[in-house]
């Protein structure tokens, strides 16, 4: 992804002609360089040949759909993706968010609102994740550990794993949080934007349970609280590269009521 918001490209998959001039509109005044695509498979060539910053894709297309238009070109590119859909049903949200995408918009939006989404997802911290000095909620043992209330009084105890600077370490778990490289035994993780920055949060202050307002507001940006459903679905997609056992985890558990944690190392 390019660092320099001058030169930030945007790639808008969308057949209707007057929504594809509107989001090329919208894109171009956010300070985007936009490329156009009426249809799937046009969108899968630019996504291989240009490697855009942002890609909005309309979830029907005349020739393959949204999902798997985004399904083909998750694998060429960790570009934003938000797909544009007339349906507001919330299985298509989830499908699109199990296959890769970021964002929703629902027609009929606004220029407002679709520029609202792309400056709040281009303002995530990409490289670093910050440290934690916040209390803890709680421990627990199992997969689900019930929180009544925030433990008071607690300070946060340096964890055993090593943290370097630009890395973290949790167990079989290697991250480079400036090469964006996330690894579990030796072997790269094939993740996503998303599940790396929750993984690499998770992973940052490993004592700490991670509240999913907190995720949402810190991942997504704010406005976020009210759709817990993307931590939950993009939490579900890591487990499953992490190779996790829901009825036995290994490195995430879920706080009932609250959000998540990483289980310590020597849980394992």
């Amino acid at each position: 992804m390019t660092s320099d918001p001058d030169s930030r490209v945007a790639l808008v998959i969308e057949d209707d002609a007057a929504v594809r001039q509107l989001l090329v509109m919208t894109l171009g005044m956010n300070g985007f360089t936009t490329l156009e695509a009426e249809t799937g498979r046009q969108g899968v060539a630019l996504v291989r040949d240009r490697q855009p910053d942002l890609v909005t894709l309309d979830l029907n297309l005349p020739d393959i759909d949204g999902v798997e238009v985004c399904r083909q070109i998750r694998p060429l590119t960790d570009a934003y993706v938000i797909m544009i859909t007339a349906r507001q049903d919330e299985i298509d949200r989830l499908i699109g968010l199990e296959i890769g995408a970021d964002d929703f918009v629902v027609k009929p939006f606004s220029p407002r609102e679709v520029g609202a989404r792309v400056n709040a997802m281009f303002r995530r911290p990409r490289s670093t994740v910050r440290n934690v000095s916040q209390p803890l909620l709680g421990t627990g043992s199992g997969e689900e550990t019930e929180v009544t209330q925030p433990a008071t009084g607690s300070t946060l105890v340096a964890p055993r794993d090593e943290q370097v600077e630009g890395s973290l370490l949790h167990g079989p778990i290697s991250i480079d949080t400036e090469g964006r490289i996330a690894m579990l035994e030796g072997v790269e993780l094939p993740l996503t934007r998303i599940e790396f920055d929750l993984l690499a949060t998770l992973v940052s202050g490993p004592r700490r349970v991670w509240q999913r307002e907190t995720l949402l507001s810190r991942i997504w940006g704010d406005g976020w609280v009210n759709d817990q459903h993307l931590v939950e679905v993009h939490i579900r997609n890591l487990r499953k590269k992490l190779g996790e056992d829901t009825k036995a985890p290994r490195f995430i558990r879920t706080v009932r009521g609250v959000g998540y944690r990483m289980i310590p190392p020597s849980a394992d």
